[in-house]
C-alpha cells in the first residue's frame, strides 16, 4: 500500500480513537458530573489528597485536560489554592498513564461486548444509564480504533516512503519530542498520542529510543493546550497551566539528555515495544510527580511572582470569567456564566445606590455615571448570552440545562432593571434637576425607603440566584408584596398632601408617581430570581405562594 493511503487510514483511525475518547468523557461527565465536582472539591485539602483526586478523576474522565479544566474552574472561583491545583495536575498526568497502560494490552476482544451493552443501555436505560451506555460505546470504539491502528501500522511495512519519513523525523530525539508534542497538541489528548506512538513502536515504524522521546513530547504537547486556549487577560489564571508546562518541559529535557541509558533500561523492563512505551509513559509521569510534589510551594511562589494579580480591568464591561476553554466542559462553562451574572447584579446594586444619591443631591455628574453603568450591563449581558449559546446543551444533564435557562432569565431581568434606571429614573431625575424642583420631606423619605428596600432586595436576589435556597426564595418573593404596600402607602399620602394644597407636592406630583411606578417595576424584575427555585420545589402557584393562598 502506498504512503498517502496508509496516512489516510492512520488519520481515520486516530479520529475514531479521539471520538471514542470524547464519548467516554462526555458520557461520564453527564452521568456523574455533580458527583465528580463534589469529589474533586472535597479532595483539594492538601498536596497528597489533591494528587489522588486528580488521578482518580482522570481515570474516570479519560482525560487529564478535562480534569485540569475542572480544577481551573475551582481556582478561578478562589476555592482552591495554587499548590493543590498543581498537585491535581500531577495526579491527572499519572492517571492518564494508567489508561494507556491498560489499553496497551490486548483487550480488543471485549470491544464488541462494550459496544453491544453500551448500545442497549443507550437506547433503553434511564438518564444516567443512557449516559453510562454512551461511555461504554466510546470505550468500545477506542478499543476498536486501537485494533485498526495496529493493522494500519502493519501496512506501513509495505510503504517504504512512510517508514523513511518517520525514520528521518525521529532520528534526532529533540525533533521527535517536537513532532509528538505537535501530535498531542492537535489531538488535544496525550492518551491518544501515546497510544499512536505505542502502535508505531509495535509495528517497528519508529526505533525504541525515538518512541521514548516521542512519549516525552506527547506529555509536553498535552500541556500546551491550556496555555494557548486558557484566558489571556488574567495573568493569575495562567499560573496552573504554566506550572504544569514547566514540569513537562523538565521531563522532556531530562529524557533527551538520558535517551540512550533510558532506552537500554526500558529494554530490560519490557520486551514488547508497545508495552515498553506504556511503561515509560507511566515512569515518566511518576518520576515528575515524585520530583515536583515536594517543591510545589516553592514553584507556586515563583509562579505568583511571574504572574501577579493584575488590577481590575479599566473596562468594567470586560468579562472576567467567561473562559472559552471551559466550553469543552459545559457544566463548568455554566458556572462561569453564573459568576459573570453576579457581576451584573453588583452593577445593578451600585446603580440603585447611585439613584438614591441622585434624588437626594441632584448630582448631575452622578447621573451620567449611572447611565454609563447601564452600558456596562448591556455589554455584559450580551457577552453572557453569546457565551451561553456556545455551550453544547446536549452535554448537560437536566439540572445544568435548567441552570442555563435560569442564568439567562436572571441576566435578562437585570438588564431590564438597568434600562429602567437609565431611561426612566435618570431621565426623571434630570427633569427634576433642570426644573429645580424639590420633593416634600415626606415624599423624599418615602422614595428613599423604597430605594433602600430595593437595595436589600437586589442582594437577596443575588443570594437566591447563586444558592438556590428555598427559604431565601420565599423571603424574596414576599418582597414584592412589601414594596407594593410601600408604594400604595406613599401614593395615598402623596394625594393627601395634594388635597391639603402642599405646593412642593403639586410641583413634583408627576415625577413622584413616575418614580413609584418605576421602582415597583424594578422590584418585580428582582423578585423574579425566586421563581425558578420555588417552581422546582413545587411552592409556586400560578399567582401566589402556596402558603399564602390558604390565608
Amino acid at each position: 500500500m502506498n504512503a498517502p493511503l496508509v496516512l489516510l487510514h492512520l488519520t481515520g483511525n486516530v479520529v475514531l480513537l479521539l471520538w471514542g475518547l470524547y464519548m467516554v468523557q462526555s458520557g461520564l461527565t453527564r452521568a456523574l458530573g455533580a458527583e465528580l465536582r463534589h469529589w474533586l472539591d472535597t479532595g483539594l485539602r492538601n498536596r497528597l489528597s489533591a494528587f489522588v483526586s486528580g488521578l482518580g478523576m482522570t481515570l474516570l474522565l479519560q482525560s487529564s485536560t478535562a480534569t485540569g479544566l475542572m480544577v481551573a474552574g475551582f481556582a478561578a472561583e478562589g476555592a482552591v489554592a495554587l499548590v493543590p491545583a498543581l498537585a491535581v495536575m500531577l495526579g491527572a498526568n499519572v492517571g492518564s498513564t494508567l489508561i494507556v497502560l491498560v489499553l496497551s494490552f490486548d483487550v480488543t476482544r471485549i470491544a464488541p461486548v462494550l459496544l453491544l451493552c453500551g448500545f442497549i443501555a443507550f437506547r433503553r436505560g434511564g438518564t444516567r444509564v443512557h449516559d453510562l451506555g454512551r461511555a461504554a460505546i466510546g470505550l468500545g470504539l477506542m478499543l476498536l480504533a486501537l485494533h485498526l491502528l495496529l493493522d494500519t501500522i502493519a501496512l506501513a511495512e509495505s510503504a517504504p516512503t512512510l517508514r523513511e519519513a518517520f525514520e528521518v523525523l525521529t532520528r534526532d530525539p529533540a525533533v521527535a519530542v517536537v513532532l509528538a508534542a505537535g501530535i498531542a497538541w492537535a489531538a488535544h489528548s496525550s492518551v491518544a498520542a501515546v497510544l499512536l506512538i505505542a502502535s508505531l513502536a509495535g509495528g517497528g515504524v519508529v526505533t525504541p529510543e525515538a518512541a521514548l522521546a516521542m512519549v516525552a513530547g506527547a506529555n509536553l504537547g498535552s500541556a500546551v493546550n491550556p496555555l494557548i486556549e486558557g484566558p489571556r487577560d488574567a495573568p493569575a489564571a495562567r499560573r496552573m497551566p504554566v506550572g504544569n508546562f514547566v514540569n513537562r518541559l523538565v521531563g522532556c529535557v531530562a529524557t533527551v539528555a538520558l535517551i540512550h541509558p533510558l532506552g537500554a533500561r526500558m529494554a530490560d523492563v519490557a520486551a514488547d515495544p508497545a508495552q515498553r512505551v506504556a511503561v515509560f509513559h507511566l515512569a515518566f509521569n511518576l518520576a515528575l510527580a515524585v520530583l515536583f510534589i515536594g517543591p510545589l510551594p516553592w514553584l507556586a511562589r515563583l509562579l505568583v511572582r511571574a504572574f501577579p494579580e493584575r488590577a481590575a480591568s479599566a473596562d468594567p464591561a470586560q468579562p472576567l470569567y467567561l473562559d472559552p476553554a471551559a466550553l469543552r466542559l459545559p457544566h463548568i462553562a455554566v458556572a462561569n456564566a453564573a459568576r459573570e451574572a453576579l457581576r451584573m447584579a453588583d452593577t445593578v446594586g451600585t446603580m440603585l445606590t447611585g439613584a438614591h444619591q441622585v434624588l437626594k443631591t441632584d448630582d448631575r455628574k452622578l447621573v451620567q455615571e449611572i447611565r454609563r453603568m447601564d452600558d456596562v450591563l448591556d455589554r455584559l449581558h450580551d457577552r453572557i448570552k453569546r457565551y451561553l449559546t456556545e455551550i453544547n446543551i446536549e452535554e448537560l444533564d437536566a439540572r445544568d440545562a435548567q441552570r442555563v435557562t435560569d442564568v439567562l432569565s436572571f441576566t435578562i431581568n437585570l438588564e431590564h432593571v438597568g434600562d429602567i434606571v437609565d431611561r426612566n429614573l435618570m431621565e426623571t431625575a434630570q427633569r427634576k434637576i433642570r426644573r429645580k424642583l424639590k420633593f416634600s420631606d415626606e415624599g423624599a423619605a418615602d422614595l428613599a425607603e423604597i430605594l433602600e428596600r430595593l437595595g436589600e432586595t437586589q442582594r437577596l436576589a443575588a443570594a437566591v440566584f447563586i444558592s438556590g435556597d428555598q427559604r431565601a426564595a420565599k423571603m424574596l418573593m414576599r418582597e414584592k408584596e412589601v414594596v407594593r404596600n410601600l408604594e400604595a402607602r406613599s401614593t395615598r399620602e402623596h394625594f393627601s398632601r395634594l388635597r391639603a394644597g402642599r405646593t412642593e407636592s403639586v410641583g413634583t406630583s408627576s415625577l413622584h408617581l413616575d418614580i413609584l411606578r418605576d421602582l415597583r417595576r424594578i422590584n418585580a424584575h428582582l423578585v423574579a430570581a425566586a421563581y425558578p427555585v420555588l417552581d422546582q420545589s413545587g411552592e409556586l402557584l400560578p399567582s401566589r405562594l402556596r402558603g399564602d393562598a390558604a390565608r
